[in-house]
């Protein structure tokens, strides 16, 4: 029993989703979120055009908010809309915005919406890129076209939860067209990624500096003291040398004084 109320459950939420995103065509929604609150369910929609789905006076959440209640059954929905800041680092908007494109212009300008979005991407500061547009494009012949930039994860852990995946359909007259988008963003940090801290580096330089300092005082020290042990004796004997110097000077300015006196 329990397991068929989960599963009941995601599926009353997946038809919603499918309906939100009917209704709300071309408003660019990324993302659609149900969220279980004590006032009743909670439905937050990010788009890169809000105002679209709130139109002229709240006309469009009022007819959206009367039809979930209608039709889903819902006791208390409350619709919450918040607005993506940068539309060009969300796969699901890229892969809408593809897909409108091919529908407008038809599949001869491929090429060009491609490169177009994909440097679009690379500008918004993405770390990596793949667009693959597959279908009877340009000829009757299927085909698959690869647009890829920069760097992106095939596999592992970062491949699943960080990369942004996405797969939207276009409608032409050569038939159905795939388009699969895949985003690295840049606030991704890799296990491999490894930062250079010039704090730290300039204190290790400060400390092997001061080391450095302390071993050449170290070593100049005993140099220092057998320089002043071997200075100390001929100290002396200068000292002793200046002494009888100015004795013998003086001796003889006394003998000179004395040879004037007897002169006289």
């Amino acid at each position: 029993m329990i397991e068929r109320q989960f599963i009941a459950q995601k599926t009353k939420e997946y038809y919603i989703k499918k309906y939100i995103e009917n209704r709300l065509k071309g408003v660019g929604i990324s993302q659609i979120r149900l969220k279980k609150i004590p006032l009743g369910e909670k439905i937050v929609i990010s788009a890169s055009k809000p105002s679209l789905i709130v139109g002229s006076k709240g006309a469009n959440i009022r007819e959206l908010t009367k039809v979930l209640k209608t039709e889903f059954k819902l006791e208390n929905p409350q619709i919450e809309i918040n607005e993506v800041k940068d539309i060009f680092l969300d796969a699901n908007i890229v892969a809408q915005r593809i897909a409108a494109s091919l529908e407008r212009f038809g599949s001869a300008r491929f090429k060009s919406i491609g490169h177009k979005m994909m440097e679009n991407i690379i500008n918004s500061g993405a770390l990596g890129v793949e667009i693959i547009i597959s279908g009877k494009i340009p000829s009757a012949r299927a085909k698959s076209w690869r647009f890829y930039q920069g760097y992106l994860k095939k596999c592992g852990d970062i491949a699943i939860s960080g990369v942004r995946n996405a797969k939207m359909s276009a409608l032409l007259k050569s038939g159905i067209v795939g388009v699969k988008v895949a985003i690295m963003p840049p606030d991704l940090i890799l296990p491999d990624r490894v930062e250079i801290l010039t704090e730290l580096s300039t204190k290790v330089e400060e400390i092997s500096s001061s080391s450095k300092n302390r071993d050449v005082l170290v070593e100049e020290e005993p140099k220092k003291a057998a320089k002043k042990r071997s200075s100390s004796p001929r100290k002396k004997k200068e000292v002793k040398m200046n002494s009888a110097v100015s004795e013998s000077s003086s001796t003889v300015s006394s003998v000179e004084s004395e040879s004037a006196e007897e002169k006289q």
